[in-house]
């Protein structure tokens, strides 16, 4: 019998791809859903985003934007935080702030660990080209990830672009990102898997078309800030400093 769990990441208040993401799950038949973070933030639909995956996630980690966007006594790192914290009641951002730092959990016979950026921290990036040593570093413990268990998978969010390794500690992949995915225009997330007759978790990762230019229509509506490179980021699935003219 197999179990299989979808692990979706770096919503980013986009609704329009986050709804196709859930459809696809659902035609699937799985369950069981986590969030890897980054629920709000760059998209208009944040609170909206925020309220779906309470719905339907067995549980969500903390993110950089979720933290930063939560953080009232935080100072604006992006022109655009107090716009989006804007968009939400204290009721969510409280939520965003108490989200944990990680999730566990046993998926057939591995120790399967979750968390938004590396585990050092959630604004701690490790991209898919670090070299390999900082990879395996993944899947060690910190005082971030506690020393409770040792994971042997280890999967991520935060940089947008997808992979899967294998190293000796154990399996490794980011989900990449379902509102902004910067590895393509398709919204991605993974889907885990393990069966009784076959030994370890194997890991799917999947691509979903949606509506982007209602997305940015969305956006438009609202007079959201940096309307401009969120839209170019969406439809070229690149990150807005390749964009021609972007000034930070």
């Amino acid at each position: 019998m197999a179990a299989r769990i979808a692990i979706i990441s770096d919503i980013h208040g986009n609704l329009r791809a986050l709804d196709a993401v859930l459809a696809d799950i659902a035609r699937r038949g799985i369950a069981m859903i986590y969030c890897l973070g980054d629920l709000v933030g760059k998209g208009p639909d944040g609170a909206a985003a925020l309220d779906r995956c309470q719905q339907v996630c067995a549980g969500m980690v903390r993110g950089n934007w979720d933290q930063d966007i939560a953080d009232l006594t935080l100072a604006s790192a992006h022109s655009s935080v107090v716009w989006h914290r804007a968009q939400l009641e204290t009721a969510r951002l409280h939520s965003l702030a108490t989200l944990p730092n990680t999730i566990e959990f046993t998926l057939g016979n591995e120790r399967v660990r979750l968390l938004h950026a590396s585990e050092q921290g959630i604004h701690a990036r490790v991209q898919r080209h670090a070299p390999v040593e900082r990879h395996r570093a993944l899947l060690g413990n910190t005082a971030f990830t506690g020393y409770d268990t040792t994971p042997t998978v280890v999967g991520y969010g935060d940089i947008h672009n997808v992979f899967v390794a294998e190293c000796a500690e154990g399996l490794l992949f980011n989900a990449g990102s379902v509102g902004n995915p910067l590895d393509g225009t398709r919204a991605t997330y993974a889907i885990l898997s393990a069966t009784d007759t076959q030994p370890g978790v194997q890991v799917e990762i999947c691509r979903v078309a949606y509506a982007i230019e209602l997305a940015i229509t969305d956006a438009e509506a609202v007079t959201m800030p940096d309307l401009a490179a969120y839209a170019w980021e969406l439809r070229t699935g690149r990150y807005r400093t390749e964009m021609p003219g972007f000034v930070r």
